[in-house]
């Protein structure tokens, strides 16, 4: 709670900043103020208190998902940088939009009651709203705002009536209150109410994350969205909106467990099928990271399917913190890239080892990880999922699931081969610029991703 608290109220002082003459103050002052938010977080550790009638509870599962859509913004700040040198004039909106975009997060996975899950998801996504359409002079980012706006709209309204016919069905909002509902033989009748307000529930939440078939949106979003704020959309989202479809699961819909494991199982198959084939056609690196992101949602989904208690949730926030920072480190060497060279297709990255070696090192690790190779971070966060399902009896899941990890290497491989073994179109072009605050930024990440690979007992069991 006291995070949500420090979130909302610096977030508007840090609104105030941008009245000063000059901004570049705004990106140590962001900094601090995750720095601040993430300290107070870890001091909830041992807590267990509920909050405004049972609504909200900080426990050992919010405070570390919390902990990692904090984190994730923290590592991730340092790359608008250029933002400040631009002196870009709303840039204090947008640091207060991910501050308060970040409170939504934390009540999606501190919830305990249908309506506080989704004044979570509507305060994040309005802020994402914005911020996709945030490059105003760029017919792309327009279109991206406007499509994630009208898309995220219909799923909401799909969300909102899913909840209200669970409601009708069960009677409470609470989420232990629907888990004892569902088993009463006096809503027996109210069953099929019941199926198709958890149907709808699905498919707005898996909108939210980016699942198959409900995916349409990501790529064209994403390639719209500038590059800074899509890092943003493909960690800090998709880790909340997991770790709240998680709880919902386990919590709420358990004892329903025969009817959606199969529509669940469905998405999943076909999630990892849309997300790894479609990345394999793409030309632009910033596209292919948007299918990346759809598929490694199949890969998270496998570990709801298991419903396998502490072993799936361990394997969740294990898979979230390892994808979270690969994904950052990636999307950083993109914006840089880009920035310099005004391009994001494969082709921009030719010659990256010989003008910036730490890019190219710091790419080469990310792309390593999110593809699960061994001694990254990426390839335990498999192993742990995989683990959680085989352990219920999903072998045929699992091996789709490595099959389509086989298919992903390939496409994962490409901006290395651009990097290492291409020339650069320009040879006299200079070196991309990276400050050294950002090199430092790059070198953390890839030694966390490594030491996630090669410690993997450091994290694997957060929730014992």
């Amino acid at each position: 709670m006291t995070s949500i608290i420090l979130l909302s109220v610096l977030g508007i002082v840090n609104l105030f900043l941008g009245f000063l003459k000059s901004n570049k103050i705004l990106l140590p002052a962001a900094m601090v103020i995750l720095a601040l938010v993430f300290g107070a977080n870890l001091l909830d550790w041992n807590a267990s208190q509920t909050y405004f009638n049972n609504m909200l509870t900080i426990d050992r599962y919010s405070v570390a998902f919390t902990g990692i859509v904090v984190l994730s913004t923290l590592l991730l700040i340092p790359f608008s940088e250029k933002y400040v040198r631009d002196g870009q004039e709303n840039l204090a909106e947008y640091y207060s939009l991910l501050l308060f975009s970040l409170v939504g997060a934390i009540m999606m996975v501190s919830y305990d009651n249908l309506l506080m899950l989704f004044v979570g998801i509507e305060i994040l996504s309005v802020s994402m709203y914005v911020v996709a359409g945030s490059d105003k002079r760029n017919v792309r980012s327009n279109e991206a705002a406007l499509k994630y706006f009208l898309m995220g709209s219909f799923a909401t309204g799909i969300l909102l009536f899913g909840i209200a016919l669970v409601y009708g069905a069960t009677g409470t909002f609470q989420l232990t209150d629907i888990n004892a509902g569902i088993v009463n033989p006096a809503n027996a009748s109210l069953q099929p109410m019941l199926y198709i307000g958890m149907l709808l529930m699905f498919i707005g939440i898996s909108f939210k994350v980016s699942a198959a078939p409900f995916h349409y949106w990501t790529p064209d979003v994403y390639e719209g969205t500038p590059t800074f704020f899509t890092a943003f959309m493909s960690t800090v989202v998709k880790t909340a909106g997991f770790a709240g479809f998680f709880k919902l699961l386990m919590a709420a819909f358990f004892a329903a467990k025969g009817f959606w494991v199969p529509t669940l199982m469905a998405i999943t198959v076909l999630t990892l099928l849309i997300g790894n084939v479609g990345a394999v056609a793409q030309s632009s690196v910033k596209r292919m990271l948007a299918y990346s992101s759809i598929s490694h949602a199949g890969y998270l989904f496998i570990a709801l399917i298991a419903v396998n208690g502490k072993l799936s949730a361990n394997a969740i926030f294990f898979y979230s913190l390892a994808y979270s920072i690969a994904t950052i480190a990636a999307f950083a060497v993109l914006k840089l890239v880009s920035d310099q060279r005004q391009r994001e297709d494969y082709a921009g990255f030719n010659g990256l080892a010989k003008t910036n070696p730490l890019l190219a090192f710091v790419m080469t690790v990310a792309m390593l990880s999110l593809a699960g190779i061994p001694l990254t971070g990426g390839f335990f966060g498999k192993f742990f999922t995989f683990g959680a399902a085989i352990d219920r009896g999903y072998v045929g899941l699992v091996v789709f699931a490595v099959v389509m990890s086989m298919v992903s290497i390939y496409y994962y491989l490409r901006p290395i081969i651009a990097m290492y073994m291409q020339p650069a179109e320009d040879e006299t072009a200079e070196p991309v610029a990276v400050s050294g605050f950002q090199s430092a930024v790059l070198v953390l990440l890839a030694l966390l991703t490594v030491v996630l690979g090669v410690l993997p007992g450091l994290f694997s069991e957060v929730f014992k």
